[in-house]
């Protein structure tokens, strides 16, 4: 005897669409802009959805719509249904669809690029409508975009820290160094350290770099992590000058000797090479690190998805 049908559910992907622009709009009637439908149907698709769920969303404070404690998990849920949608309606079209891509900086300006490429390199031919998102910022902000499910999947440099570990998934993909460096005729080592031309560096204690200024990327990158745990705990008494959000502006001031950086082996690979920068090694000090994928387990994994998982796994 066959088993009878379930209940079809009555909430539409019309009410899920409207209420997550809702959410990310802040407005009816910007949601109305954005889905190119009439204020009164959008006003009338939370209605529906809100009557469905049997919980308000947002809470009406005049003109203006305050979200509600309930809105951020329904939020979660629907961005994953409508993920999930929208892959199933290009699958037999033979798009590759879309992925959208976190990076933390370092990754995003000096590792992503060669993966895209093969990415793209890899996507069979005749394969149309393929759309690569990137969003590249700090690894605590990017991590963040993984838990509201705007990225499927993120390369970061920092140990991820998510507010909630059950929906997220973290693995192991790579390691780094950072490197502490500076000018190579430095004012600052200039009678304080001697250069070895074996191993091509400076040396340094941890006593000696502490007297020293010291150019760092801001809180909340996956540098700053680093140097947080594995460099400064051993120098309370540090001159730090500045923290900085941009690699690229830590070592165009390591440049012009306003101070020592440290810095990931990729972002000053090409200056080390050319003798315009060089590592200044610290003795006992390990700046090893592990990079990580992330992605939240809500997330549809498309083809296009296993296919970059792939890619970044070989190398």
């Amino acid at each position: 005897m066959k088993k009878p049908l379930q209940t079809l559910p009555k909430i539409t992907l019309k009410q899920l669409a409207v209420f997550v622009s809702i959410y990310q709009t802040g407005s009816t009637s910007r949601a109305s802009e954005e889905l190119h439908l009439s204020q009164s149907a959008v006003s009338s698709a939370l209605a529906e959805l809100e009557a469905r769920l049997q919980m308000p969303l947002f809470e009406r404070v005049g003109r203006r719509l305050n979200q509600h404690a309930n809105a951020h998990p329904i939020y979660v849920q629907a961005q994953a249904i409508l993920g999930q949608a929208l892959t199933l309606e290009h699958y037999h079209k033979h798009q590759a669809g879309q992925i959208h891509i976190g990076a933390s900086t370092t990754i995003g300006n000096y590792v992503l690029p060669p993966l895209l490429a093969k990415l793209y390199g890899a996507l069979p031919d005749g394969i149309i409508g393929v759309n690569v998102d990137m969003y590249i910022a700090n690894t605590q902000e990017v991590v963040a975009e993984v838990e509201q499910l705007n990225i499927d999947i993120a390369l970061v440099e920092g140990k991820p820290r998510p507010t909630d570990m059950k929906v997220i998934e973290q693995r192991a993909w790579r390691t780094d160094t950072l490197m502490v460096f500076a000018k190579r005729d430095s004012k600052w080592l200039a009678g304080l350290a001697d250069y070895d031309e074996d191993e091509n560096c400076y040396r340094l204690t941890t006593a000696q770099l502490a007297k020293l200024p010291l150019l760092v990327r801001e809180a909340g990158s996956g540098t700053r992590q680093i140097i947080d745990e594995q460099l400064l705990q051993h120098m309370p008494d540090s001159e730090i000058i500045m923290a900085i959000q941009q690699s690229e502006a830590i070592k165009h001031m390591v440049s012009a000797d306003i101070g020592l950086g440290c810095l990931s082996q990729y972002v000053i690979s090409t200056e080390l090479a050319a003798g315009n920068l060089v590592q200044v090694k610290v003795a006992g000090i390990d700046l090893s690190r592990t990079w990580w994928l992330v992605w939240h387990k809500a997330r549809h994994q498309s083809p296009i998805w296993q296919t970059f998982i792939d890619i970044i796994q070989e190398g």
